[in-house]
C-alpha cells in the first residue's frame, strides 16, 4: 500500500472514532431531552440518593419508597434510566428505561404496559414482555432490592 493511501485510511478511521465517541452517551449528564410526560400509573422521578440511612447495611442506589410506585403502575427514574413497576401490592420489578427497538427512553406506564414514546413499543409491567412491536425483544432486567419501604437500585 503506498504511503498516501496508508495517509488516507488512517485518517478515515480517526475520523471514524471521533463520530463513535460523539455519539456515544454523554458523561456530563447534560441532555436535550424534554421531561418525561405523566400519564395514569407513572411517576416520573429525578430523585435518587447513593447514601444509605443511618444504621442501614444496605447498599445501592436509594430510588424511592415503595409508596412511591403504584399498584398496577410504575416509576421512570430518568437519571438512572431505570424504570420500577408494581404488578401487584407488594410486588417490585426494575427494568431498564431504555427501549430495545431504537435505544430511546420509555415515557410513561400506563394499562400495565412500559410505553416507548419514538415507535410505539409496549412492554408487559410484570416481566417487560414485548406486547406491542417494533422492540425485539424486552427489556433488561435491573436488579433492585426492597429493604422495609426502601427501593435500592443495586
Amino acid at each position: 500500500m503506498d504511503a498516501r493511501r496508508r495517509t488516507v485510511l488512517t485518517a478515515a478511521a480517526a475520523g471514524a472514532a471521533g463520530l463513535v465517541t460523539a455519539c456515544g452517551s454523554s458523561e456530563d449528564g447534560g441532555s436535550t431531552a424534554s421531561a418525561p410526560k405523566t400519564s395514569p400509573g407513572v411517576t416520573p422521578s429525578t430523585k435518587a440518593s447513593t447514601t444509605a440511612p443511618k444504621g442501614s447495611t444496605a447498599s445501592g442506589t436509594v430510588l424511592a419508597k415503595t409508596s412511591d410506585i403504584p399498584v398496577g403502575g410504575g416509576t421512570i427514574f430518568q437519571e438512572q434510566k431505570v424504570v420500577v413497576t408494581q404488578p401487584k401490592e407488594g410486588e417490585f420489578k426494575g427494568f431498564s428505561a431504555i427501549c430495545a427497538h431504537a435505544g430511546c427512553t420509555v415515557d410513561s406506564v400506563s394499562d400495565g404496559t412500559i410505553n416507548c414514546p419514538c415507535h410505539g413499543s409496549k412492554y408487559r409491567i410484570t416481566d417487560a414482555a414485548v406486547v406491542a412491536g417494533p422492540a425485539p425483544g424486552p427489556l433488561p432486567v435491573e436488579r433492585i432490592t426492597v429493604t422495609g419501604d426502601t427501593i435500592r437500585l443495586v
